[in-house]
């Protein structure tokens, strides 16, 4: 019997590329396919300046791979290959080459916060996983979305390494849960150590399935954890997604800071909401002999949020504990909430809350864990 993969080649095979007499895959236009339990995910390249004509193609081949025997899911994205000394086409949505649609919410989701970066290594996974759980202990129904398609961490910091979510009756994904969020991520369809090698719109295409097509159900806030830098994901996010607002992380020193500097641009940019900056690995406290040392500087996001006018939420120290119980998947505020770093995570989600609720900022929050 043929595989999946050549089953999905051959039915796509049956769809014409305009303008070649061939097929699309007899055309070179079908990336390669990958699949993994049931679920199939292609692109298909097309000329930049021609794309608004080939939503029928890609519809068309969406619908013959989903009507293959075993398929679970199925997304195309349409890549718009852009020739040298050419302007750049506007980024699809979903994978579409039409105007970006009105920014409409997810059913049941209250409020979706960003937790971004303008770089990577500056701990924004570990603070978005401590941040949600923070939110989840002041009372309120969270989920998590690991946005970042290329490099999903949150599985690992959730304690779900190796998991997979279900697909309920209606076809749709089901987020899986641990410590009373609920939790989507690429990571789950995929193994942990496999590349994901894979164009913008086709990034952009499961993120946006991943959003619209999981079983959320009701909650009061959604947090995203977003890719670092400020790239075509984080614009579609910004630009289709009703997000009520952006938190941005960084650490201390003057080149974290000016990456930050431009996240924080790129939301205003898009009227998105800044709800403040926080300050990772904002000191370290040796555990010897209890000097403090400021590794990378600090206070630099404090200082950067008052000349930006931004609310400074909160520092997070550079703390072994913090990395150990990150790595095992046993997350600070979850499995030690009264502890001292947990706390530097719950007033960080006070601050927040209090933005959100037109209060102003406090000095120094007391959060209760009921």
């Amino acid at each position: 019997m043929p595989s999946l993969k050549d089953q999905v080649a051959a039915a796509l095979s049956k769809i014409t590329m305009p303008g070649t007499g061939k097929d699309i895959v007899a055309a070179g236009a079908v990336s390669d396919i990958y699949e993994k339990d049931g679920k199939v995910m292609l692109s298909i390249s097309v000329p930049a300046d021609k794309a608004a004509r080939f939503e029928p193609i890609r519809a068309a081949a969406e619908t013959a791979v989903k009507s293959i025997p075993g398929v679970v899911k199925a997304t195309v994205a349409l890549t718009a290959e852009v020739a040298p000394g050419s302007a750049a086409p506007k980024a699809p949505a979903h994978g579409h080459a039409h105007a970006a649609p009105a920014k409409n919410g997810i059913p049941g989701v209250k409020s979706i916060i960003a937790v971004a970066s303008g770089k990577g290594g500056v701990g924004k996974s570990t603070t978005a996983v401590n941040f949600a759980l923070a939110l989840a202990a002041r009372g309120l129904a969270v989920g998590i979305l690991d946005a970042d398609i290329y490099g999903p961490s949150v599985p690992r910091l959730m304690g779900l390494s190796g998991e997979k979510p279900e697909v309920n009756e209606d076809r749709t994904l089901v987020p899986l849960e641990n410590y009373g969020i609920k939790v989507m991520s690429i990571g789950f369809l995929v193994d942990e150590e496999t590349p994901m090698i894979w164009r913008a719109p086709m990034a952009v295409s499961a993120l946006t399935q991943m959003l619209r097509e999981s079983a959320w159900g009701d909650l009061d806030v959604l947090v995203v954890d977003m890719p670092p830098g400020t790239g075509d994901v984080q614009l579609t996010m910004a630009q289709q997604v009703p997000l009520t607002g952006a938190v941005i992380v960084s650490t201390p020193q003057d080149l974290a800071l000016l990456d930050a500097r431009r996240g924080v641009a790129m939301f205003q940019k898009v009227e998105v909401p800044v709800l403040g900056i926080v300050e990772n690995m904002a000191y370290f406290v040796c555990p010897n002999c209890g000097t403090h040392h400021d590794i990378f500087g600090h206070g630099g996001a404090a200082q950067e949020a008052r000349r930006i006018g931004v609310p400074f939420l909160g520092e997070v120290p550079l703390e072994m504990r913090i990395r150990e119980t990150s790595d095992a998947g046993l997350p600070v505020v979850a499995t030690e909430p009264t502890g001292p770093h947990a706390e530097s995570y719950l007033a960080i989600a006070g601050r927040v809350l209090d933005t959100l609720a037109g209060k102003p900022e406090r000095a120094a929050p007391r959060i209760v864990i009921e």
